[in-house]
């Protein structure tokens, strides 16, 4: 094309007409898109509101209307005030994470802080004392569960993860070969097999004098699931931590665990930062999956309360769009927190 056929700026006038067409597609997909989920939607829980209109456009209503079994699942109404007590804790530990620098709350200190509030929330949740009725572990529902599968299996499988990374690749074939078969085993199997054999399996090896609860076995598979798939993750953090400064700290008398703990895991795991947050966002999505089994967290909710209502059940969709923002906003604050630790770190701060 000649120069002629170009406008300022060198790009020619089939680019810029493309992206013109471009910007007005995503202008009328948009218009159609508030149209539907705003100017025709009805917000409050009315039935016969939302049959008028047909489906074109949103009941939100069903958010309204189900929004507590949609959150608490089947937890004992009378008793849901706990639930919501822990979410309300959990927004202002994320607030005041935030206010104090996530370097900080992803720290030693931050982690145990993390590990003590868990411990707290799993006392109240779960009850028998200072006057608070039981409710079982397999009662557990919707928001909160999913919270607590996911911190836990992640908080557990943290030191998992790093003691595979290291076995594997040490020089010990006791110490190499047992990682490196657990690691492969687990990695090639679904997770959702891996939940159904804690779900149907384990009770036939566990006596039935101690039953372990549903909820516990699910957490078990999650934490297997999660564990070597970091272990992964970090082995390759690993790789890229010079020998040349594990034999220079030996040479300063530190020990191998000194090494690895002021030395050589930093460095590893700052190196791979984007992949443990990815991990991260991947398995507070596949907390999800325990419904296969028969446990109603977030998603197991809403279908726990649609499934056999027949006045809002034509609604699934909505109630599908508002629990995948909720989800997205999540998955979102743990991107952030990624990036703003990277950030950090490649300033020097640490």
């Amino acid at each position: 094309m000649s120069h002629a056929m170009r406008p300022a700026g060198g790009k020619s006038w089939f680019s810029l007409m493309a992206s013109g067409l471009g910007l007005i597609l995503c202008a009328w997909l948009s218009w159609l898109l508030l149209d539907w989920a705003v100017w025709r939607a009805v917000f409050r829980p009315d039935a016969l509101a939302c049959q008028a209109l047909q489906h074109h456009g949103a009941c939100w209503g069903v958010v309204a209307e189900k929004i507590r079994p949609i959150l608490l699942g089947h937890y004992p109404y009378e008793q849901q005030w706990r639930p919501m007590l822990v979410l309300l804790g959990s927004a202002l530990l994320g607030l005041g994470a935030w206010l104090a620098g996530w370097r900080r709350a992803v720290s030693g200190k931050g982690l145990f802080a993390l590990a003590v509030y868990m411990l707290l929330a799993t006392a109240l949740m779960r009850g028998g004392f200072a006057g608070l009725e039981t409710v079982s572990f397999d009662a557990w529902g919707g928001l909160p569960l999913t919270l607590w599968l996911f911190l836990v299996s992640w908080l557990a499988s943290i030191p998992m993860a790093i003691g595979l990374a290291l076995a594997r690749r040490s020089g010990r074939i006791w110490l190499n070969v047992p990682a490196t078969a657990v690691i492969e085993l687990i990695r090639g199997v679904p997770l959702v097999t891996l939940l159904f054999m804690a779900a149907f399996m384990l009770p036939v090896l566990i006596p039935q004098d101690h039953p372990v609860p549903l909820v516990w076995r699910a957490t078990l598979a999650l934490t297997l699931f999660s564990a070597v798939y970091m272990a992964e993750v970090v082995r390759g953090g690993l790789q890229t931590v010079p020998q040349e400064q594990s034999e220079a700290a030996a040479i300063l008398g530190l020990s191998w665990w000194q090494t690895q703990r002021m030395v050589v895991l930093p460095q590893a795991l700052r190196a791979v930062l984007p992949a443990l947050v990815g991990h991260g966002i991947g398995l507070l999505k596949d907390s999800s999956l325990v419904l296969v089994v028969g446990l109603h967290e977030f998603t197991g909710g809403l279908s726990l309360s649609l499934g056999g209502d027949p006045v809002w059940r034509p609604y699934y969709f909505e109630a599908y769009l508002a629990v995948g923002m909720v989800y997205a906003l999540m998955c979102l604050g743990l991107s952030r927190t990624g990036r703003m630790l990277e950030r950090r770190w490649a300033k020097g701060t640490h």
